[in-house]
């Protein structure tokens, strides 16, 4: 069969137009919950983040997208571009629903060795590889560019994969340098199973292997990610397989969980602990992270992730207009190699490095007055939009923390937003429970924790607030806890409280768009 023959999506100048005609509302950016330094598509429901990759300067992100509504359905993929991963350019959707096919999750490669055959005159081929959804059917497609992303062509050949099969979807391919050839991991959701193909040309797949975990409280497999990963003060690199989990994630509905191992191009090999359940992060609101291919090498760097700012129980009902749905920061993924109980490797998260320039220090405090703290706090000014808090805490004091995005007129009655640390149990936690708007769906509001135990006798809180979601890093990435929240525009207090706060760093974050 000749599989040369292409067929060349109606994009272009013809899909700026249609764009912007679909994009109405307010889209300034500056409407009460959307989100001033995280990822947010101008208008229209957004989820899990596809295809992540990094080429010719620019950093690109793909995403779920619905270009006609503010609810689940029509999937395409959409499109943002970056050159710094933190200020992002959103354009005409990338490739589109056709003939009652949805374009579902997957992943984009370069192929710079042209082994598709897809590349012309020279041209490097950027190939798309996704989940072709159709009525009781999931089988993965192949889609190409030549002009850095901003077109797409659909192979003619698709589909490349087809199990016949209701539920199977969310390929992430790489190249795999040791055998030079490509890899693809895939799920078949309601088996829990990942799938492992190898290629050498992108469009005839071999099945290698599979992994299974009986002990993993998931109810599906979704968005899987395999990446290996630097190991802190050590020249040794591990794998990591991430897997989103539709249900009976840490906080309540969906979540994320990793495992530890070894992989030598057609199997991963579970290292991790059995019956151990490591998650991802601990909020409410992170699934379907995935990883940047191609990434510039840059030293010992760990892999980069991004995620959906959200969960399944309620994710088409949260309280936002024109837009829908927001990313996570971009992560660094690092390992820890724990001596105890017994060795093994432990995930690290931190807000990657770029985001530095969008800081500035606002207010410093070292001491034991907390009362003190406040009236200071109120004495600059200090009641924030958008800002990062980094909290050094003495663990064996009584709990201890910050109230954000508190109602200053409420007396112990209005928003608030709680972060802290509770040494009895020795876990953090976020509690939205009077968060503000919290009553659009039963499962939103709540309190969150997660493990975490002191280092020299101190915990220490990086918290990112915007306005609409925290992130929390506790101790250098250890543990992550992410959760949307939606206050009053006018609930802008802070508020710390407790006996073993230490020290205070409170920087204004910049916003992106501008």
């Amino acid at each position: 069969m000749n599989r040369t023959l292409v067929v060349l999506l109606v994009f272009g100048l013809a899909s700026q137009d249609l764009f912007s005609q679909r994009i109405t509302g307010d889209t300034t950016y500056k409407q009460p919950y959307r989100p001033q330094y995280h990822f947010s598509a101008r208008a229209n429901w957004i989820n899990d983040p596809n295809g992540l990759v990094y080429y010719d300067g620019e950093y690109h992100l793909f995403y779920q997208y619905n270009p006609f509504g503010i609810h689940w359905g029509h999937m395409t993929w959409g499109h943002a571009i970056s050159r710094d991963l933190v200020h992002w350019q959103e354009l005409p959707p990338a490739i589109a629903e056709e003939n009652s096919t949805m374009i579902f999750s997957g992943s984009c490669v370069v192929d710079k060795a042209n082994t598709s055959g897809f590349g012309q005159d020279g041209r490097v081929p950027m190939v798309a590889i996704y989940t072709g959804a159709q009525p009781g059917n999931q089988s993965q497609h192949l889609a190409y560019s030549l002009d850095k992303g901003r077109s797409w062509i659909k192979y003619t050949g698709n589909p490349v994969i087809d199990l016949k099969q209701k539920d199977f979807r969310d390929p992430k391919v790489f190249w795999y340098e040791p055998a030079k050839h490509w890899v693809m991991i895939v799920s078949l959701p309601t088996d829990k199973k990942a799938l492992f193909y190898k290629s050498s040309n992108l469009k005839d797949w071999t099945k290698a292997s599979e992994f299974t975990a009986p002990d993993s409280p998931a109810t599906i497999w979704e968005c899987p990610d395999l990446v290996e990963v630097p190991v802190d003060g050590t020249m040794e690199r591990k794998w990591v397989l991430l897997l989103s989990m539709g249900n009976n994630g840490p906080a309540g509905g969906s979540g994320m969980q990793y495992y530890v191992g070894r992989f030598n191009g057609s199997a991963f090999v579970n290292e991790s602990k059995p019956g151990e359940v490591r998650f991802v992060d601990w909020g409410k609101d992170y699934y379907a992270a995935v990883t940047f291919n191609n990434l510039p090498r840059r030293g010992n760097r760990g892999a980069i992730s991004i995620s959906w700012m959200n969960n399944l129980q309620y994710a088409n009902d949260i309280p936002t207009s024109p837009f829908r749905g927001a990313m996570s920061l971009p992560r660094e993924l690092r390992l820890a190699k724990v001596p105890t109980p017994a060795t093994h490797y432990e995930l690290r998260q931190l807000p990657i490095q770029e985001l530095k320039p969008l800081l500035s220090t606002s207010f410093q405090w070292t001491g034991t007055d907390v009362a003190q703290l406040n009236e200071s706090i109120l004495n600059n000014g200090l009641l924030g939009d958008t800002y990062c808090l980094q909290l050094e805490l003495e663990a064996t004091k009584t709990g201890v923390g910050v109230r954000v995005k508190k109602e200053e007129a409420s007396k112990g009655k209005g928003d608030e937003t709680v972060i802290g640390y509770d040494p009895s149990r020795q876990q953090v936690y976020v509690d939205r429970s009077r968060s503000g708007n919290v009553s659009f769906k039963k499962e939103f509001p709540g309190r969150f924790t997660a493990p975490l135990k002191p280092q020299n006798g101190r915990i220490s809180l990086q918290i990112w607030v915007d306005r609409s979601s925290v992130e929390v890093f506790g101790n250098d990435g250890e543990v992550t806890l992410t959760n949307q929240i939606f206050p009053k525009p006018t609930s802008k207090g802070i508020e710390f409280f407790g006996e073993g706060l230490r020290s205070v760093l409170i920087r204004s974050v910049e916003p992106i768009w501008k």
